[in-house]
């Protein structure tokens, strides 16, 4: 037990997959105008992160290390996760057609977010057990939520002051997402994993 809550607190705060390990940065920097879009976009990471990294754990494990296939890894995880989104797409778009629209192109580039591949690999590399695999990506993607939850509320704080002209618009962001990078260094040390 206490070694779930290590990986999972690792996850969230220390090895935060955005503003540690800067992954999935296009999602971050291009759904995070508006709250409302960056949660749902962190509900439908968290699902497909999640189920990727069952899928892909079970693929690995029981299809291409016995039969010898394990060079064919981050093809079959990249055949997995293009499923996985492209079912998230169809249901939000018939269960949720707002959230549908209002996510755009950034939903099927879920896809090409290197963050969902990167727990995926981590986990094999990492060799975590089945339990320890779904831990550790709830714990990525709550990360990644809370990384775009945070970044969001600042964006649209930031849209109410009166900022400089050179600052404006994606300088200010790129400015803000350092500083809250910053502010995440701060939780180096507080686990190991």
């Amino acid at each position: 037990m206490g070694k779930l809550v290590i990986i999972i607190i690792s996850a969230v705060l220390v090895n935060n997959y955005v503003l540690m390990r800067f992954l999935g940065i296009c999602p971050f920097l291009g759904v995070s105008k508006r709250l409302k879009t960056a949660v749902g976009m962190s509900g439908a990471v968290l699902f497909v992160m999640t189920m990727a990294a069952v899928v892909t754990w079970v693929v690995y494990h029981h299809v291409l290390v016995p039969f010898g296939l394990t060079y064919l890894q981050t093809v079959s995880f990249i055949l997995v996760i293009a499923s996985l989104v492209q079912l998230v797409e169809l249901a939000l778009q018939k269960l949720s057609p707002a959230l549908y629209k209002a996510l755009g192109i950034f939903l099927p580039l879920i896809t090409t977010n290197c963050a969902v591949l990167g727990v995926a690999m981590l986990n094999i590399q990492k060799d975590f057990n089945l339990l320890e695999t779904i831990v550790f990506a709830i714990g990525a993607a709550l990360g990644f939520g809370l990384a775009m939850v945070l970044f969001s509320g600042l964006r649209e704080r930031i849209e109410l002051c009166d900022t400089p002209l050179p600052f404006r618009g994606t300088a200010i962001g790129l400015i803000t997402a350092g500083l809250l990078s910053l502010a995440f260094m701060g939780f180096t040390g507080l686990v190991r994993l």
